[in-house]
């Protein structure tokens, strides 16, 4: 269990995943994203798309299914731009965290959810989706250890130990590999409450 409280650890990723994002955001967005049907802008947007879902599951508090809300991305705008849409996304999620009582639950279609597994499953869209362009893009990233760490506890328990934690996590997300093991073409998390 991490001791670095979830919103801290959402904000810290969400600037480590923006500042790397940055960084390749001169490059061509139109390639696929590593592995994925859409293109690095479309992944970007997606990403958005999920932090601002996730913000309003834990608003609403739905019990069977997804929000009516749907956020996206100027399709016009650049991606420097694009980036600042996706730091709102992120801010607001880190605050519907900290603003949601402990006991509150929301419906996901990988388990129901408290703000913790709200807050593991931004980070784990974060860290995903930007391993997913940066990788495309030829531009060097790797997920940072302490929020993997902590998301695998919440997200994944039955993950292999043994490993660092950022690839620990791309391996659950099935985007890398771990020593003799198999790689992971179907997989998800379990966001339900433990104690």
């Amino acid at each position: 269990m991490t001791t670095t409280p979830w919103t801290d650890l959402l904000s810290a990723t969400a600037d480590d995943c923006l500042a790397a994002l940055l960084e390749a955001s001169g490059r061509d967005w139109s390639h696929p994203a590593h592995e994925l049907e859409w293109t690095c802008r479309e992944t970007l947007d997606h990403l958005a798309l999920g932090l601002i879902g996730y913000s309003g599951l834990l608003i609403a508090r739905p019990t069977d299914r997804y929000i009516t809300l749907f956020a996206s991305l100027d399709p016009q705008a650049p991606v420097p731009t694009c980036l600042e849409g996706l730091r709102i996304a992120a801010t607001l999620l880190t605050s519907t965290v900290r603003d949601t009582a402990a006991e509150a639950r929301a419906w996901h279609p990988w388990g129901h959810s408290d703000a913790t597994g709200f807050a593991a499953m931004g980070i784990t869209e974060l860290v995903a989706h930007t391993h997913d362009i940066t990788r495309a893009l030829g531009h060097p990233w790797a997920p940072p250890d302490g929020s993997s760490a902590a998301v695998l506890a919440r997200l994944f328990p039955d993950a292999p130990a043994g490993h660092s934690p950022s690839d620990t996590l791309l391996w659950c997300t099935g985007r890398g590999t771990l020593p003799g093991l198999p790689r992971r073409a179907d997989w998800q998390w379990d966001g339900t409450v433990r104690p």
